[in-house]
């Protein structure tokens, strides 16, 4: 689920098209100011994958990882 008020940001498909499903189900919300992610993984490094794959879609703005990590 994307959420932008951007056209189809590249920050969005990154996400959308990774390989890992869990990171396909987060959220995206994103202004000139900031890029937010939303949603549940069920581990840190699944967290901060999806952190990673949107640092180079940034130019600039500040993220914002509110991602949980839930247990099964």
């Amino acid at each position: 689920m994307v959420s932008s008020p951007l056209a189809e940001s590249r920050a969005a498909v990154a996400l959308q098209r990774s390989p890992i499903p869990a990171l396909r189900m987060l959220a995206i919300e994103e202004t000139h100011e900031a890029v937010v992610i939303r949603g549940s993984v069920t581990s840190y490094y699944l967290k901060q994958l999806a952190q990673e794959a949107l640092m180079p879609y940034l130019e600039g703005r500040a993220l914002h990882n509110r991602v949980a990590v839930v247990s099964d």
